[in-house]
């Protein structure tokens, strides 16, 4: 506007000097009469001024009567007090405290394997025997012994009891029988270890060993069980959250895999911070019932960390930075009945976000109308138009 003021007040002046040539700039120059100069200078200024104080008031009146006046269109949204719940967003992995391979507790030839590969066991089932390399007969040879040895004893302490023999001969029938069942007993314990047997209740994933194989204890994996029941999830937690995820805080458990959520609650926390990385361990209880959740699969995990009863939420793409590092949105004030208002900058601090919102400390109240869609093409001061759908 200021350029066609110019324009316009160049343009008048010159034809006004035009109409008459004694009296023109170059005619007075020409002069070289101070006092004239003056003169002309005085006149020019006070018609530039009239000119445009008169362009102003017709200015004024045609934005008055122009009702087809462009202004920036914009879109907005009432801020109101609502629940935030914010939440720490980890990755796990599903384990199990009931996986296990077994290995021998005696060295021989795999004999038998009784069970098959996905097959459920119960605790305490036997799984495969080894051969026991003869220990059977010598339990049974000893098992005799024994049997003698007890018959013996049994009689020697009657005759004790009526006063019959010395003591001498109690005492070492009692010493004999004895030694004969510890060898039973010894025996029997070496055999049982030829037989493997279920350490607990699932299924067996894996036959290591084949029957027939030569296996020794600590060195061959025979085969491998696993139960999908007790289920649970770790991770690892950063220490600046060791006060708000604690034991029997609520999880949001996804598995991407399985297209699966459900929620589960945090059954143990660690006491031990890991120097190495700052974080600690926790353990989520998951219920698997349809068998659905695998063993080392991947999980998403939301932990609520922070919650405000009435928050203000705002869109963090609407969200700017000035040259100080404060953010700031545009607000609108003054809104009259046809939806044309003007534009505000408002100073705000913002707390934790989550998805696409921030939560808003300060700067705006309950009720204020924020600019969204033309957040970024308006300024300060600038007349808009309300458009909301």
């Amino acid at each position: 506007m200021k350029h066609i003021y110019t324009i316009l007040v160049l343009t008048i002046l010159i034809f006004s000097c035009g109409s008459d040539k004694k009296k023109s700039v170059e005619d007075v120059i020409a002069t070289n009469n101070l006092e004239a100069i003056r003169a002309k200078k005085d006149q020019i200024i006070s018609k530039q001024i009239e000119i445009v104080e008169q362009l102003k008031q017709l200015d004024a009146k045609i934005d008055e009567l122009d009702t087809t006046k462009k202004v920036a269109l914009i879109s907005t949204f009432t801020v109101k007090e609502e629940v935030f719940n914010h939440y720490l967003e980890l990755q796990g992995n599903v384990s199990t405290k009931n996986l296990l391979v077994i290995y021998p507790e005696y060295a021989g030839i795999l004999s038998k394997v009784y069970v098959r590969e996905g097959q459920y066991v119960k605790k305490g089932q036997i799984l495969a025997k080894i051969d026991d390399g003869g220990l059977s007969q010598q339990l049974a040879q000893l098992q005799i012994r024994s049997d003698l040895a007890k018959t013996t004893f049994e009689r020697q302490d009657r005759l004790w009891k009526q006063n019959i023999g010395s003591e001498m001969q109690y005492l070492q029938a009692k010493s004999n029988f004895e030694v004969q069942q510890q060898m039973v007993n010894q025996i029997q314990i070496q055999l049982d270890k030829t037989i493997v047997k279920a350490p607990f209740s699932g299924t067996i994933d894996d036959i290591i060993s084949e029957q027939g194989s030569v296996v020794a204890p600590g060195q061959s994996q025979l085969m491998r069980i696993v139960n999908l029941d007790n289920m649970y999830i770790e991770t690892n937690v950063p220490e600046s959250n060791i006060l708000t995820v604690v034991k029997n805080k609520t999880v949001i458990v996804e598995f991407p895999v399985l297209g699966k959520t459900i929620h589960a609650k945090i059954r143990q926390a660690s006491n031990y911070i890991n120097p190495a990385n700052r974080t600690f361990k926790v353990e989520i209880a998951v219920p698997n019932k349809d068998k659905s959740i695998k063993l080392n699969l991947t999980v998403k995990l939301k932990i609520n960390d922070y919650t405000n009863k009435k928050a203000l939420l705002i869109p963090q793409s609407i969200v700017s930075e000035n040259s100080k590092g404060e953010q700031y949105i545009y607000v609108i004030i003054d809104k009259q009945e046809d939806n044309i208002a003007v534009v505000k900058k408002a100073i705000i601090q913002t707390g934790k976000t989550q998805g696409d919102v921030i939560e808003v400390l300060s700067g705006i109240e309950n009720g204020t109308e924020v600019i969204n869609e033309g957040a970024r093409r308006v300024e300060e001061g600038q007349t808009v138009q309300v458009e909301n759908n």
